[in-house]
């Protein structure tokens, strides 16, 4: 999450860095070795199959049971380890994130239309009949992703979930995960991590038909994963590694500020985190107040480097160069902590998911509570992509159904247009039915 060359020539003068990325290495989406890596693997597992599998859970997760499948007791009971708090905390971010689903869902409703007389049109949404998703429980067990992707695709009406997340630090798998997997309605659940267990789901190694899209967010690995998938499966985005942004003007408190922006630098050290602001003094007591954070936060040795390496605080001369700066950088979350939110809810196009004042934040989001999807584009896929929502596992499938009356209407301008192409056999098509309806055919 990077400004790019031409966009700081453009605004050149209008703006300053108060904070620069100490590192100029690539963005981790973009890392060549992480690339070779994967495909390397995906390699290996495509060619020797599910003993593949196993090898990498065991070298690289360190399981080493033969069966990465949960029984079905075993999800249904997972709940059972955690303190009732905390299971009511999962279902209430089950329940809002699966009402904002059946929301984008009801707005989506087939239509049919007759563009002439005797020629009707329409779509109908048909959801993917299987999907594979990956809920990241590594060095974090990140219970809100099933959430996101379990529960939006059976909202969807999507037949088979199956779902892969690595083991714990116990080398078990988190129960809250899977507790949250079991609220959301899925299928089975096997406890693989990472670029494996996208191998498994999408090479159709663990007892199922090879599934037709997997999802969910990831780190760099799990992102070019997708990638190279793509293609052979659908993929919802490239979301990985998670970054965030904020916009904050003279009347943001740097101390939420800056905690905001340490909340995502915590997902990993390669994690980025950049504020915009038309307030040098805000910027300045952001970065002092983010160095205060750091030295009593029990993630430092993650955030730290994150904010070190990948951070940046820079001055905007006014509230229009912001958004262009911002607009370029096109990140994952946005938050606005200013007088005038709604002048940039309505000024800005590029971003994933956006969280409007002081009062938002995007940990909301992340854990469930907001409804919200937190599957979202990354590494400035948001210029060109929205995050991963109900509509993602629909296919709004065309069809057209044309009368013997209308024939006329769409037989004689197609002889036309393919006489001139020179596509003898497409002018056929049109000319053999005229010809039938000129000689009365009625079939």
């Amino acid at each position: 999450m990077r400004f790019s060359s031409r966009r700081l020539g453009d605004l050149a003068g209008r703006f300053e860095h108060l904070k620069a990325p100490a590192t100029d290495a690539p963005a981790a989406q973009q890392d060549p070795a992480v690339a070779q890596r994967v495909s390397e693997m995906l390699g290996e597992i495509e060619r020797d199959g599910f003993d593949a599998v196993l090898r990498y859970a065991r070298d690289l997760d360190g399981w080493t049971k033969p069966d990465v499948e949960l029984t079905p007791d075993a999800v249904r009971a997972a709940g059972d380890a955690l303190a009732p708090e905390h299971r009511a905390a999962l279902e209430l971010g089950a329940e809002r994130t699966r009402r904002f689903a059946e929301l984008q869902r009801s707005g989506l409703s087939d239509a049919e239309v007759e563009l002439a007389p005797g020629l009707t049109t329409g779509y109908r949404y048909v959801p993917v009949q299987s999907v594979g998703a990956y809920l990241p429980a590594g060095r974090f067990p990140l219970t809100a992703g099933a959430f996101m992707t379990v529960g939006v695709a059976k909202a969807a009406g999507v037949p088979t979930v199956v779902a892969c997340l690595p083991p714990g630090k116990n080398g078990q798998a988190d129960p809250a995960v899977v507790h949250a997997a079991h609220l959301s309605g899925v299928d089975r659940v096997f406890v693989l991590g990472g670029v494996q267990a996208l191998a498994a789901m999408s090479f159709g190694l663990l007892g199922e038909e090879p599934v037709d899209m997997i999802v969910g967010a990831g780190n760099a690995f799990v992102a070019e994963a997708k990638r190279q998938l793509f293609g052979r499966v659908a993929i919802d985005l490239l979301a990985g590694p998670s970054e965030v942004a904020v916009i904050a003007d003279e009347t943001a408190d740097p101390e939420l500020v800056a905690a905001d922006l340490l909340g995502q630098a915590e997902h990993g050290v390669n994690s980025p985190a950049a504020l915009v602001t038309t307030s040098r003094e805000l910027g300045a007591a952001v970065v002092e107040e983010a160095d205060k954070q750091l030295s009593t936060l029990s993630t430092a040795e993650i955030a730290g480097p994150a904010w070190r390496d990948f951070g940046s605080v820079t001055f905007a001369q006014d509230r229009e160069t912001a958004v262009a700066l911002m607009d370029d950088l096109a990140p994952e979350h946005l938050e606005i902590q200013t007088a005038d939110d709604d002048f940039y809810h309505d000024s800005l196009r590029n971003y994933g998911s956006i969280f409007l004042g002081t009062w938002s934040t995007v940990a909301y989001s992340d854990k469930g509570m907001a409804g919200t999807n937190h599957v979202l584009p990354t590494a400035g896929g948001a210029r060109h992509s929205a995050g991963l929502s109900v509509s993602r596992f629909l296919k709004p499938l065309t069809y057209q159904r044309v009368s013997r009356g209308a024939t006329p209407l769409l037989a004689e301008a197609v002889e036309t247009i393919s006489e001139y192409e020179g596509m003898a056999a497409h002018q056929a098509t049109a000319t053999l039915r005229l010809e039938r309806l000129r000689g009365g055919d009625d079939r």
